[in-house]
């Protein structure tokens, strides 16, 4: 693989620094309150550079779970072909978490992670934009099971499933957000607990009900 030039490897330390800065002042004096003149007054940039890197504030907010999951796709695409929909989900989920847990350290320290995490669900604006999110990637994730399991797309089995999906994973994310554990072992282990109660569910999707 190419490594970067230095021109890239610049840019790419430039955004990391806008986004580590932007996470710290969104969880210390809240999201509402910051201003992008603060954030590229923090890293010594103008404000041109920020929006080469980001839209606006928001698409900072919400800059490391998309990455997760942009990497829980595609570890549920590349999911070994006959799994259940269940299991394809869980390994998708577990495996992306295993590849995200050296690339998150590198980016922003688990700590800070856990404070984003809890400053979105505390802040109205991007509750709601969280919970939007939440629900396209149920529906991107009910389309791959459809294509996996040879299913029609109106098929409601499939948005079932990652719905239910989808509401463990919140419900594990809420508790690992107010634990005393932050470690990425920690939220794997609790997810995977979470999981283990779906599992009466995974049944043969083409046996007749």
């Amino acid at each position: 693989m190419t490594r970067p030039g230095l021109r890239e490897l610049k840019k790419r330390r430039t955004r990391d620094a806008l986004l580590r800065t932007a996470l710290e002042l969104f969880t210390t004096k809240g999201f509402e309150e910051t201003t992008v003149d603060e954030i590229v007054e923090a890293v010594d940039v103008s404000q041109r550079t920020f929006f080469r890197h980001f839209a606006g504030k928001q698409e900072t907010a919400f800059a490391v779970p998309e990455m997760v999951e942009a990497r829980f796709m595609r570890a549920l695409r590349e999911r070994p072909p006959g799994e259940p929909p269940f299991v394809a989900l869980r390994g998708a989920v577990l495996d992306s978490w295993e590849a995200m847990n050296e690339a998150m350290a590198e980016l922003i320290p688990v700590e800070l992670h856990i404070r984003t995490y809890q400053m979105i669900e505390s802040t109205p604006s991007l509750v709601a934009v969280h919970l939007h999110r939440s629900t396209e990637l149920e529906a991107r994730a009910a389309r791959v099971l459809a294509e996996r399991e040879g299913l029609d797309p109106d098929d409601p089995r499939p948005r079932v499933a990652t719905a239910a999906f989808g509401g463990v994973m919140r419900a594990a994310g809420r508790l690992w957000a107010t634990g005393e554990d932050a470690s990425v072992a920690s939220i794997r282990a609790t997810t995977e607990e979470y999981l283990d109660h779906l599992g009466a569910l995974a049944e043969d999707w083409h046996r007749d009900p």
